[in-house]
């Protein structure tokens, strides 16, 4: 494989890595505390609604969009969802934000489900709910990405790869640990994968400023893919430097959130 190829691979991994770790906390606080079953059953049909959500969205934006056009919007999208990953990263490693905690939130989800009473025979539809909420929400941002890397490096069955890859990995590590997964450096894959996402992002928005040229064809960067890693290290170092001005005089982070709990904001 290319280099292009590796790139599309890991960048789709590490990104569907994190979210299948949050996703994974929450089924199984679900599971353990309250049923298997139930949790399960939401985890499937979350699943299935993704799938279709998948189908829709690649083949609109495949079919009325053409290439610079392409590039620019999801070029735009994935920038800006990248900011938002790094704006947390830099909150975080200045101490203006606490770290993610997985086992805290773990807490709160199995104090929830014991406050919910006991459960409902056959389908209990606490539990049902809340893990597809989780596995939902935290999918729709796996969907995101395996979709705008896939079209804009015209390589989707790569990164659809990458997410699987991705989604067994946590299973595998879920079912043998069979506890919250905080041994893996969340915050710090976090941190990563907002780099990435800035980066080809920004990579992918510049060369779909063509559609605005004679011709609406993109744009070429000079090296074309070569020129990814140096944006990466521009936007690490642009990190680097507002986490330094923050770190100074930086006040006692607030609680941990449960992020994925919350409409609107992506759970990073």
């Amino acid at each position: 494989m290319s280099a292009a190829t590796w790139g599309l691979l890991i960048a789709t991994f590490v990104a569907c890595f994190v979210e299948m770790v949050e996703a994974t906390t929450i089924v199984m606080a679900m599971g353990f505390t309250r049923s298997w079953k139930s949790a399960m059953a939401g985890t499937g049909a979350a699943l299935a609604v993704l799938a279709v959500v998948t189908t829709i969205a690649g083949y609109a934006l495949t079919t009325w969009l053409p290439e610079s056009a392409l590039q620019l919007a999801i070029g735009g999208l994935l920038l800006i969802f990248g900011l938002q990953w790094l704006r947390k990263a830099i909150l975080r490693s200045s101490g203006r934000k606490a770290v993610h905690d997985e086992d805290k939130i773990y807490r709160d989800e199995v104090a929830a489900a014991k406050a919910a009473g006991e459960p409902s025979p056959g389908i209990d539809m606490f539990s049902f709910m809340v893990s597809f909420k989780g596995v939902f929400l935290e999918g729709m941002e796996v969907v995101f990405i395996v979709i705008t890397f896939g079209l804009n490096a015209k390589d989707v069955p790569v990164a659809v790869i990458g997410a699987a890859a991705a989604t067994v990995a946590v299973l595998a590590i879920a079912v043998v640990a069979r506890r919250p997964l905080s041994m893996i450096p969340e915050n710090l894959l976090k941190y990563g994968v907002g780099l990435l996402l800035a980066s080809f992002g920004t990579f992918w928005a510049v060369e779909g400023l063509g559609i605005f040229r004679a011709g609406r064809h993109s744009l070429a960067w000079p090296g074309n893919d070569a020129v990814i890693p140096v944006l990466i290290a521009v936007w690490f170092v642009l990190t680097r430097v507002f986490i330094a001005a923050l770190r100074t005089n930086a006040p006692a982070p607030a609680a941990v959130e449960h992020e994925s709990s919350r409409i609107g904001e992506p759970a990073t």
